[in-house]
């Protein structure tokens, strides 16, 4: 099987631009089997050539690999943090901010800042950057749809400023206020260039499926990305145990400044 799986990281790598060989492989091939057999097939060969010919195929591979588990405000207490430290620290620095949120995946996240910087008045240089490597992901996102347990972290008052209730669906719908602060665009964290010029960088619960290699090479371009005394807001289970190797020293457990 081992051999299957060398074919199909390569030919992934190739017809699909995903390097697959970055993530941790027991976590990435138990998924890859689990995908594979329910689509009905039984070895990678025959997959390849399914999601080759299969749209929807191709659509749930991408989506399943890319894992888009997110809410609003996710771990709500760090992102009050890190909303403390855009009034207190970054604000008085730098004034207007530009800010990217990598591996936005369905939207929550960008939406999340767009929330925070509205309601403290804060400017933002042009739009929020929000990137995902899922195409399709990036249209939901676009959409701005959400179900219930998705924005369980928001209070009333929020949800009856920023969101419209669609009652039939019980979905709720970001008003355009928001989603007008918002650029999405197709970025890949492993394989494609990063911008700079940064004040905040917000990539959460993503670096945990990456090889130490991969996710070592993440930090250092995300430093790059980042103006002097930017801030990195990592995922709860993200903590960088070595942050001076990178160029950042430690505000909290899971935020990080640029030295």
């Amino acid at each position: 099987m081992s051999l299957d799986f060398d074919y199909f990281y390569d030919w992934t790598y190739k017809y699909l631009n995903i390097n697959l060989n970055a993530y941790k492989e027991t976590q990435l091939q138990r998924r890859i089997g689990t995908i594979m057999k329910n689509s009905g097939v039984d070895n990678l060969r025959d997959y390849s050539k399914l999601i080759s010919s299969d749209e929807k195929v191709k659509r749930d591979f991408l989506n399943y690999i890319t894992i888009n588990v997110t809410e609003f405000f996710r771990n709500k207490e760090i992102f009050d943090e890190f909303e403390d430290i855009i009034k207190g620290i970054l604000v008085p620095r730098f004034g207007t901010l530009n800010i990217w949120s990598a591996a936005c995946s369905i939207g929550a996240e960008p939406y999340s800042l767009a929330i925070i910087m509205d309601k403290n008045k804060i400017p933002i240089k042009n739009k929020i950057l929000a990137t995902d490597i899922d195409e399709p992901i990036l249209n939901k996102a676009k959409q701005g749809i959400y179900k219930e347990n998705e924005v369980k972290n928001i209070g009333d008052d929020i949800l009856k400023k920023y969101f419209t209730l669609n009652r039939n669906d019980s979905e709720y719908i970001v008003n355009n206020t928001i989603k007008d602060m918002v650029n999405f665009r197709k970025h890949d964290l492993l394989l494609d260039r990063y911008e700079k010029g940064f004040n905040a960088i917000v990539c959460r619960n993503v670096t945990i499926y990456f090889k130490n290699d991969a996710r070592d090479s993440i930090y250092r371009n995300i430093h790059e990305s980042l103006v002097p005394g930017g801030v990195f807001f990592t995922g709860a289970t993200e903590s960088i145990y070595n942050p001076k190797e990178f160029g950042f020293k430690k505000l909290s457990t899971f935020i990080y400044e640029k030295i």
